[in-house]
């Protein structure tokens, strides 16, 4: 039988259909596009882990929830975007088996409180919630819960939401976004402990889980209390390797077997249980054999206070520079720890980027870098009352120089001093976000090693009301912008940043939030690496041969 023309034409408007439009997704079919380049499209779902808050004695967690805006048209489903319990897994007191050994940590009887978020960071006493009094109880509940209850669920694009707890027993969380709510779905983790060992603000973005992570700054002398908190999303278990490297190489460790992480749940590991070697400064490495984990390191210290070591960028081998951004200007010290885990010996030049040029720092021109030893130097007053950032430069016409740095930065004196980490990062490549600002105490830093920089700041409304603002910056090449975002008049409650790199030469981010509490300057930082919301795809070519026989 001939099929009529009606058939025929449809049958090819079927077939164009199916082989030009489905190709498409996500890009206009119709736009040309240089041959051999591929097209971008948002990320479809995102996985983030959250660490086990602080105990500090009073400690306050706020978590903040955001995925910016994107332009364009609002194709697709919202989808879903929440947090659920990874509860801690608790065993005799053997590292290997995923052991907390928590004799010296800070446990706190204070009421669990879903307070809701509190301007400038003041906790309200409240409690509303109706669901769960904050008991031992709680915890074991959301162990054996089939599907635990969701927490931070977001509603739509560009709309932070936040929680607040006071619960000494909260659990990690992890959690999934998909749909139009994964592309830069950020969440930010922020605890003030008022008092007692431990005092301080401790700051950090949830993570992205991964199969490995480095650490630069870690302890494991008397005054230092470090735990590596371990977190495995995913449904099957895995075992953790951690190594730790410090002045003379790598460390023995105590429990080379690993550390066996079972599945949804949460570890802490006390860093001096791995090694008899008291350390002032160590890197530590952490992978899974299987998997991927989160890992954060929370450190305490009893005269500088505390907050979350952040991870570094992975050692990549090139001759890319290494930026540290986010150093404030009343930084009363920046120690840099270094570790080139390569086989060959380098050099790297140390130059701080201020506000007006590069200079290099007197007496710390250079920090030389033997193969698997941990080096750090105490780079003093090097800001000279002057925000900025720390430049690492490779040596030229070397290829391969894997390196891994971090700083830690003190403020105050005496008794009201507080430190702060910052790690070496990505740069930002299109766009990035901070959740958890406040109206007072937000810094942002904008650092352009190379030429000028041309960048897009958004503030989104604030989480109990206010409009959105936009701001444009040009960062000069070779300087640091600090700024200070000019939130909207009716802001309330805490608010999310976007900063967009819209032109220009490389760009390096951070953000630092504070809270003075009794005359001490508590203070975290956080890179803003970029959040990876888009992916490249293959271009496909429509071929209308298919069509023939």
């Amino acid at each position: 039988m001939r099929s009529t023309p009606a058939l025929s034409l449809l049958a090819v408007g079927v077939a164009l259909a199916a082989v030009t439009g489905l190709a498409g997704l996500g890009d206009d079919p119709a736009a040309p596009r240089p041959a051999g380049e591929t097209g971008r499209a948002p990320v479809e779902r995102t996985t983030l882990v959250c660490p086990q808050p602080t105990r500090g004695e009073g400690a306050t967690t706020w978590y903040t929830a955001f995925t910016p805006e994107v332009e364009g048209p609002a194709d697709g489903p919202i989808g879903v975007a929440e947090l659920t319990p990874a509860p801690e897994h608790r065993t005799d007191g053997d590292p290997a088996e995923g052991a907390d050994d928590s004799d010296d940590a800070e446990d706190t009887d204070a009421d669990a409180a879903e307070d809701g978020d509190a301007e400038d960071g003041e906790a309200e006493d409240t409690d509303t919630d109706d669901s769960d009094d904050g008991d031992a109880d709680a915890a074991q509940d959301a162990e054996d819960a089939d599907v635990p209850a969701g927490v931070l669920a977001l509603e739509e694009p560009g709309a932070p939401v936040a929680d607040s707890t006071k619960d000494a027993d909260a659990p990690a969380l992890t959690g999934t976004a998909s749909g139009r709510l994964a592309p830069g779905w950020t969440v930010q983790q922020t605890t003030r402990v008022p008092s007692g060992t431990g005092r301080g603000l401790l700051g950090t973005a949830c993570q992205t889980p991964d199969t490995g992570f480095w650490f630069a700054g870690a302890s494991t002398v008397d005054t230092r209390t470090d735990y590596v908190h371990l977190i495995n999303p995913d449904d099957s278990a895995t075992v953790v390797d951690i190594e730790l490297y410090g002045q003379e190489g790598r460390l023995e460790n105590l429990f080379d077997e690993g550390v066996t992480l079972p599945p949804n749940r949460g570890v802490p590991v006390r860093l001096s249980t791995l090694t008899d070697s008291a350390e002032t400064n160590l890197v530590v490495h952490v992978t899974a054999r299987t998997g991927r984990i989160g890992a954060q390191i929370e450190a305490i210290d009893d005269q500088l206070g505390t907050d979350w070591l952040p991870a570094t960028t992975a050692p990549a081998a090139g001759p890319a520079p290494i930026v540290l951004s986010g150093i404030p200007e009343d930084a009363e010290t920046v120690r840099l720890v270094a570790l080139n885990p390569g086989d060959t010996d380098t050099t790297f030049g140390i130059r701080f980027i201020g506000p007006s040029a590069t200079i290099t720092p007197a007496g710390n021109e250079s920090v030389h870098l033997r193969s698997r030893l941990l080096e750090s130097v105490d780079l003093g007053d090097v800001t000279r009352g002057e925000a900025g950032a720390l430049l690492l430069l490779p040596p030229e016409g070397v290829e391969r120089v894997p390196v891994v740095a971090g700083l830690r930065i003190t403020r105050g004196e005496g008794e009201e001093q507080e430190m702060a980490f910052v790690s070496g990062t990505a740069p930002l490549e299109r766009r990035a976000s901070a959740a958890g600002n406040t109206e007072k105490g937000t810094e942002l830093f904008l650092t352009a090693p190379g030429e000028d920089v041309e960048v897009t700041v958004t503030l989104s409304s604030g989480t109990d009301g206010g409009g959105a603002v936009t701001e444009t910056h040009t960062v000069t090449g070779g300087t640091t912008l600090a700024v200070t975002p000019g939130a909207a008049d009716d802001l309330e409650g805490r608010y999310a940043l976007t900063v967009e790199r819209t032109g220009g030469g490389p760009l390096y981010a951070a953000r630092s939030l504070t809270m003075t509490t009794r005359d001490i300057p508590m203070f975290t930082v956080q890179s803003l690496p970029d959040d990876r919301s888009t992916v490249q795809v293959p271009e496909t070519g429509r071929d209308l041969g298919v069509l023939t026989r």
